[in-house]
Parts: structure tokens; sequence; C-alpha cells
């Protein structure tokens, strides 16, 4: 199959067994989306950031626990995920130390047996090679990851690395492969196919605020355990076109 249904509601399955969840980066843009809509399905929510960052969920300091700290170190993820039913994690290839990988491992590591754990990544990221890139973006993906390297700002190949070790766990995982983001009110649950460069992602372009939405609800979505969705906004022209 090359393209899912759109608009599904997720599933129903695996909702009981939902309660606690830790999101890892959660002072980011997708992070703090991610905490939101999880607030709003009444899970309880731990949240974890870097030190510095702490002052950016300021906002929701009072209906979360924070765990400040490296999302790279396996003792912060230990205290965070422990009793947690889902992990939600945003792999940031942030400078030049493995920081994706090691982040990936120590969630990999402590989530409890069975627990979701929900990774985000781009579209770069490949499970079968069976994706379809075009040149645009193969060349500017090339200069990203050849500039990032430079400046020492960026992994974008620790990313891969990270991804690679979810694809070869044994846990219940799902990696969600993001387009193009934008901001904007929501539009709704994105749509998904299992392969880059399927019409139904033609026009590469996800809301911020519904790619967080998309990780949330794969918590209880079993039919996304060791899935690799690459995800659209439902409202664009594509995903529009497929529904017709």
């Amino acid at each position: 199959m090359g393209t899912e249904p759109t608009e599904r509601t997720a599933g129903t399955a695996g909702t009981e067994r939902i309660g606690k969840v830790c999101i890892v980066g959660a002072s980011g843009k997708l992070g703090q989306y991610m905490v939101r809509h999880a607030l709003d399905r009444g899970y309880e929510v731990v949240g974890v950031c870097r030190e510095r960052s702490v002052p950016k969920l300021a906002a929701l300091a009072d209906r979360i626990t924070i765990v400040p700290g490296q999302t790279d170190d396996p003792e912060v993820i230990r205290r965070a995920v422990d009793g947690c039913d889902g992990v939600l994690t945003v792999l940031v290839p942030w400078g030049v130390r493995q920081y994706s990988s090691g982040t990936a491992q120590a969630v990999l590591d402590h989530a409890r047996p069975g627990a979701r754990l929900i990774f985000s990544c781009g579209w770069h990221i490949t499970r079968d090679g069976k994706d379809k890139y075009s040149r645009l973006f193969t060349t500017t993906l090339k200069v990203v990851t050849w500039a990032a390297k430079l400046v020492r700002a960026a992994e974008i190949d620790d990313q891969v690395e990270a991804c690679r070790r979810v694809f070869a766990s044994d846990t219940r995982w799902t990696v969600v492969r993001g387009s193009t983001l934008e901001e904007g009110e929501s539009q709704g649950l994105p749509v998904w196919s299992r392969h880059v460069g399927d019409p139904i992602l033609a026009s590469d372009r996800t809301r911020r605020v519904d790619y967080a939405l998309f990780m949330v609800e794969a918590l209880t979505d079993d039919l996304l355990v060791q899935e690799a969705p690459a995800i659209v906004g439902c409202k664009t022209p594509s995903a529009l076109a497929a529904a017709s």
C-alpha cells in the first residue's frame, strides 16, 4: 500500500494504556504544541528540556512536571520516563556530539517495556530505501548537512543513526517524518504515506501544530506501531486531491 486513508481517527485501541507521557524536547515549538495536545487529552505530562530552556515552559509549569537536563543524558531520561505509558521525542541534531542518537538510545534503554515511543524527524530519513526524493531535495540536504557540520551547529547524519537504532529495536515505536513545517492555525490531523514521493505528499507542507497533533495521536494508534509515516497537511492540495 502506498498511501493510507485520509482523515483517519487515531486508533481507540490502546487509549486505555495512556495515562502519563514524557515529552523529550518539551521547550521547543514542536514540544510545546505536544505538551498542550497531551494536556488537552487529560494526560499527566513530564517535560524534558535543557536547563537554560526551562523558562520557555513558564506558561505550562504549573500543569506539568519539568525535568531539566540534556536529553541525551541517560540518567535524566531514566528519571523522566519512569512510570510513563508513552514517550514523545523530538530528535534534534544539535552540535557534533551524537546528540540525536544519544537521546534516542537513552529513551530506548529506559522507557518501560511496552511503552509507546514516538519520535520526530524529517523526510530525509528512510526506513526501507524506497522513498523517492527530488533532485532539489537531495541537493539541499547535502548542502545543509555540510554547512551545519562545518560550523559545528548540527549533525544531520546523526539523526539518521538515531532512527536506525529505533528501527532496529523491538519496542513499540513510531517515527513520524515531517514535511516542510509552517506556522498557522490547526487544519486537523495530517494524512500520511509510507514513502516520500507518493502523490498524496506532493504539497510538502504541514502546520507545526498539526505535526504535534499527529505525534500525540500516534500514542493511541496501534496501526502506527513500527511504522515510519511521512505526513502532510490534510488541507494541502495534494491531500485534498487524494481524498477526492
